[in-house]
């Protein structure tokens, strides 16, 4: 089954444009350089509801199985995307969840019961 690694990032205030660019390119390149990273995600908040407390970008990556997240872990290319990212961190949120199934409508969530 597939795992969703998602990251909540607050950026420190001396963080550049280029600093927290040089993060993004780092992230973006992780699926080249390790074997069952699926995908990497990067977006920065713009919701109206403000209720992203200090967070203002966002990584989701998608690893094949539990066995590539295992292998990303201790890989050199992980340490070395840390060694740029975690100086740029004041506040980060990781969660983790096993993705097995993809719902294409609202009829995959179940019947509606919400009338009864």
């Amino acid at each position: 089954m597939m795992i969703r690694h998602i990251l909540l990032v607050q950026f420190t205030s001396a963080a550049t444009d280029s600093d927290i660019a040089a993060v993004r390119s780092a992230f973006i390149g992780i699926p080249d350089r390790i074997e069952g990273v699926e995908s990497v995600e990067w977006g920065t908040n713009n919701s109206p509801e403000n209720m992203n407390k200090h967070y203002t970008h966002c990584v989701l990556m998608t690893f094949k199985d539990e066995a590539a997240r295992s292998r990303y872990l201790p890989h050199p290319a992980h340490e070395e995307l840390k060694a740029v990212f975690v100086p740029t961190i004041e506040d980060i949120l990781v969660f983790d969840y096993v993705f097995d199934y993809a719902f294409d409508t609202a009829s995959d969530y179940g019947p509606d019961t919400s009338q009864s």
